[in-house]
């Protein structure tokens, strides 16, 4: 048996790089359709639970290439749909998220949002346009699938409000059963990126992971995302007599500081901790002493239990500070997003697949980051491999950031997001149905 061993393997390769040659060339043919979605999708962004149109775009597309199997309406304007291959095997799920933001676009492109003050400035037209595209190939060569795919279009992934109630975005639809029936045996997501920290990284320079090019972090992929909003009480005066009053501005402004003090003195420097506040709202007059001051903000850690002691931290802090100057404060803390854990076996296992698409040097190793994304909840259930697909191109100029105004996709990494998923979609089942 061992003797057969490396005949099997070769053969296995064999195999699965003649299923990439006749993959190349369908996307090939699709690329010009899926560049025509891309663009539909990010002419029209829609926000958090609000994917009316994109949702029924998804839906309408899966129904034109022949899927039966399609569930709408899931958490609210979800879609989940199964391709059954032409093989009995396994089920592996594949994570497309769907929403946009609350940013207005800068750049004039034909296909610029048409909704003002809200873009595709994450990617998300792209991750739902390379899901789509896989739907089509592997619809297309049912052949190669030894087993069933199970394709989720998320809605509401950006982050929920600290006020906010109730469950949201892939935890609601873990929580209505699409991690089941059939249960996946992992699932697969996707995210465009084009400034990175590749791994061995010192300095704080901005490294590009080019379209073409694939990252992947081991283990621990980002962090655990909570959410906070704070009321501190005071009471109101003239601002000619402020010892009448309780200034809520001068103690929040107090509470700041010493909440970055948390990280800068009160923790294991080898812990990484990032509080920002992002929002402070106080006051009705100049003249007048406000009596109130609310603010929001961010708390990202990897370590659970590290998580909550900083909360308690937190409290400690706003109790002793308010309570020095008369003041009270209310908090909410809320714990959006678990940090996504990465397969290690899972990556062992995909990273050829990605290796054959786009060549070694291609793929290249990330620092966790301390950014957020609810692909966790999936992770939580079964296997996970959340990977980051390269959209930089500095000769086209789009080099920005996510979350910015100017934020945009070299097009090309369609081809290379659709190819690297069907890889590693059909990678998976192969070696799961042996």
């Amino acid at each position: 048996m061992n003797r057969l061993l490396p005949l099997l393997l070769a053969t296995s390769a064999l195999a699965a790089e003649n299923r990439d040659a006749v993959f190349e060339k369908s996307i090939a043919q699709m690329f010009p359709k899926l560049v025509e979605i891309r663009r539909d999708i990010h002419a029209h962004p829609e926000l958090p639970n609000e994917e009316v149109r994109t949702s029924k775009l998804v839906a309408d597309r899966l129904k034109e290439l022949g899927f039966t199997d399609i569930k709408t309406g899931v958490a609210k304007h979800g879609v989940v749909a199964l391709l059954k291959g032409a093989h009995d095997g396994p089920c592996v799920a594949v994570r497309a998220d769907m929403d946009a933001l609350p940013i207005k676009e800068l750049r004039s492109t034909p296909y610029r949002s048409q909704n003002p003050g809200v873009m595709h400035a994450c990617g998300h037209d792209v991750h739902t346009t390379c899901a789509l595209g896989v739907a089509e190939l592997l619809s297309k060569h049912r052949d190669f699938v030894k087993g069933s795919v199970k394709f989720i279009f998320q809605p509401a992934e950006e982050a929920m409000p600290a006020t906010f109630k109730g469950d949201w975005g892939a935890k609601l639809m873990v929580a209505e059963g699409v991690m089941e029936n059939p249960k996946p045996a992992a699932v697969f997501g996707l995210h465009t990126t084009a400034q990175v920290m590749p791994a061995g990284t010192t300095d704080d320079g901005v490294h590009y992971l080019k379209a073409g090019q694939i990252g992947y972090t081991p283990g621990i992929d980002n962090a655990n995302s909570d959410r906070f909003h704070i009321v501190i009480k005071g009471k109101m005066a003239h601002g000619s007599a402020p010892h009448k009053g309780v200034d809520a501005i001068a103690v929040a402004s107090e509470a700041v500081m010493a909440l970055q003090m948390i990280k800068s003195r009160q923790t294991n420097t080898r812990q990484p901790l990032v509080i920002s506040i992002g929002t402070i709202k106080g006051g009705d007059r100049e003249n007048i002493i406000a009596e109130q001051v609310e603010m929001g903000g961010t708390v990202r850690t990897y370590d659970a239990k590290f998580r909550d002691g900083i909360i308690e931290q937190m409290h400690r802090i706003l109790k002793g500070i308010t309570e020095a100057h008369g003041a009270s404060y209310e908090m909410e803390y809320r714990k959006t997003y678990p940090s996504i854990q990465n397969d290690l076996k899972l990556i062992a296992a995909t990273l050829p697949a990605f290796k054959r698409i786009v060549g070694e040097k291609n793929v290249i190793e990330l620092i966790p980051g301390m950014g957020g994304e609810d692909f966790s909840y999936f992770a939580q259930v079964v296997p996970g491999f959340y990977f980051r697909l390269g959209v930089a191109n500095e000769e086209k100029g789009f080099t920005h950031g996510g979350h910015t105004p100017l934020y945009d996709c070299d097009e090309d990494a369609l081809k290379t997001g659709v190819a690297a998923m069907a890889a590693a979609v059909c990678d998976f089942l192969d070696s799961a149905s042996k």
